[in-house]
């Protein structure tokens, strides 16, 4: 029994030690998880539009008005918690853990604008979404173009 509370004991000293160290080794881990499961969410949502879209899919009026709103939900969210500066990708510690280019934070970026056109197109597909696979597919067009715009400068490939 003493063998076991050890141990125990042991177990739980090299966890309270080593959970500094780690959270060393990457910084903003939970922030990065959380924009990276955001982003997840958006590819799954804009992939089953998407195959409306090119015929892959049946179009279903209610579940694109459902992904639709959905998009447009996570377009408005306030996630700026989930983009500390200094959670790039070249950042000491970082490397491999996000594709998110340093340009993001500085002072010339235009990311602000580049969010403001990804709510725009979000809330325009959310318009359009049930109403035919014909306003569909205009309407994704933009929607796609809009997350290229913040892709093509900011993140890496």
């Amino acid at each position: 029994m003493k063998m076991f509370v050890k141990a125990a004991l042991c177990a739980t000293l090299l966890a309270i030690t080593a959970a500094p160290v780690m959270a060393e080794d990457f910084p903003f881990e939970d922030q990065i998880e959380g924009r990276q499961g955001y982003f997840q969410m958006v590819k799954f949502n804009m992939g089953v539009l998407g195959e409306m879209a090119k015929g892959e899919r049946d179009y279903d009026a209610e579940l694109a008005q459902a992904i639709a709103n959905n998009l447009n939900s996570a377009a408005a969210m306030d996630n700026s918690l989930m983009w500390p500066k200094g959670s790039d990708m070249d950042a000491e510690g970082l490397s491999g853990q996000t594709k998110a280019k340093a340009a993001i934070w500085q002072a010339d970026s235009d990311i602000g604008e580049k969010h403001k056109a990804w709510v725009a197109a979000t809330e325009t597909m959310a318009e359009n979404a049930g109403k035919g696979v014909d306003a569909l597919r205009e309407a994704i067009g933009p929607l796609g173009k809009s997350c290229k715009g913040c892709h093509k400068e900011y993140k890496a490939k």
